[in-house]
Parts: C-alpha cells; structure tokens; sequence
C-alpha cells in the first residue's frame, strides 16, 4: 500500500483533474511531506479514493514521471525520487497561471487577450528591473 497522502480536488474548477492532482503531488513533494522513496498510492487506488477515472491518475503520474519527480516500476510501485537538486521549483507560477486562466474564463477573454496581458506584464516587469 502506498503513502497516506491528502488530495483535494474541485470538480467546478476549469483546472483539469489530473493537473490538480499532479499539482498537488508535485507541492507534496517539493515541500518534503513525501520523502524521497516514499511509496505512492497505485493509480486505482487514486482514483477509487478521489472519485475519478484511472485514465486521470495515469495522466498525473505520467506528468510526473516526466518532471523526474516519481518513478514506476513493476512490482516496485510508484516512487518519490526526489532529485538531489530539485530544478527550479514552478509550482507557484504554476497556480499563478492556472488562476489566470480560471479569471480569465471567467472574464470570456480570449486566448489572444490573456497572452497579449502576460506579454504586458513581462514587459512592465522587465522596465521596472532593468
């Protein structure tokens, strides 16, 4: 069985599933609440707790495997592989951006918009640091 791990998810959010999953495991980990080697739940027992489909915690996991954060292996299970140096740790601009595309939805702005306000930004930013 794996590690005991507290996950919440919205199903009103326009934030998909697996990224709040993903997200929330990836923050775990960076945050050292799942150590290194620490042994996640299977994906069907994921789903079975969370009220979601397999396909949505393979899709989390595969993210994450992906970032190096996790690793499968048969037998083995699902694995914290924490790297010895984590790479720059995203997750607040992560949120950040998920919460930018949840107002901007909200707002009916449309891809074009929110991509020009960023662009707007990053420069403001730049101007006042440079």
């Amino acid at each position: 069985m794996g590690e005991e791990i507290d996950i919440v998810i919205d199903v009103r959010s326009i934030i998909p599933l697996s990224e709040q999953i993903r997200a929330q495991i990836a923050d775990l980990i960076r945050a050292g609440r799942l150590p290194d080697g620490a042994r996640l739940p299977t994906v069907r027992d994921l789903a079975s707790d969370l009220g979601v489909a397999v396909n949505t915690v393979n899709k989390s996991y595969a993210e994450l495997d992906r970032d190096g954060l996790i690793v499968s292996k048969r037998r083995a299970g699902t694995r914290v592989t924490r790297p010895t140096q984590m790479q720059s740790d995203s997750s607040g601009t992560r949120r950040a951006a998920s919460l930018l595309v949840e107002t901007a939805r909200r707002e009916q702005l449309d891809e074009e918009t929110v991509i020009a306000l960023v662009r707007e930004a990053l420069r403001s930013s730049v101007a006042l640091t440079g």
